[in-house]
């Protein structure tokens, strides 16, 4: 992520921590959102956080590795996915990006599609 305006970025080593985001994503978080930081956004992307964050925007699957993207609603779309400059992307061996994943919750999701197939 870059932040103040080109001047600085921030890279947290861990994203998640099991069913959550990971407290050093949730500080990069804040200081992405925090004004001082000035327009902030993902580094090989030219639009700004506060610009993704209105109505204009969707997150859509990247056409070539399935990363979310940002996508207008109308108009034209970016130009760039963040995997652009990314070498030997998209990696299958790794883990796709996604949410944290909040175990009681699939678990209970699994129970019910059982009890619904056995009854």
């Amino acid at each position: 992520m870059i932040t103040s305006n080109g001047k600085a970025s921030i890279l947290p080593k861990s994203v998640l921590n099991g069913d959550r985001y990971s407290e050093e994503f949730e500080e990069c978080w804040q200081k992405i959102i925090a004004p001082e930081s000035g327009d902030c956004h993902l580094e090989g992307t030219q639009e700004t956080i506060a610009e993704l964050l209105t109505p204009t925007w969707d997150m859509v699957p990247c056409g070539r590795c399935s990363m979310p993207v940002a996508a207008r609603n109308v108009g034209m779309p970016a130009l760039l996915c963040p995997c652009n400059s990314l070498p030997n992307w998209p990696n299958t061996e790794l883990p796709a990006p996604r949410e944290p994943i909040k175990t009681q919750d699939q678990l209970k999701t699994i129970r019910d599609r059982l009890v619904d197939n056995i009854a």
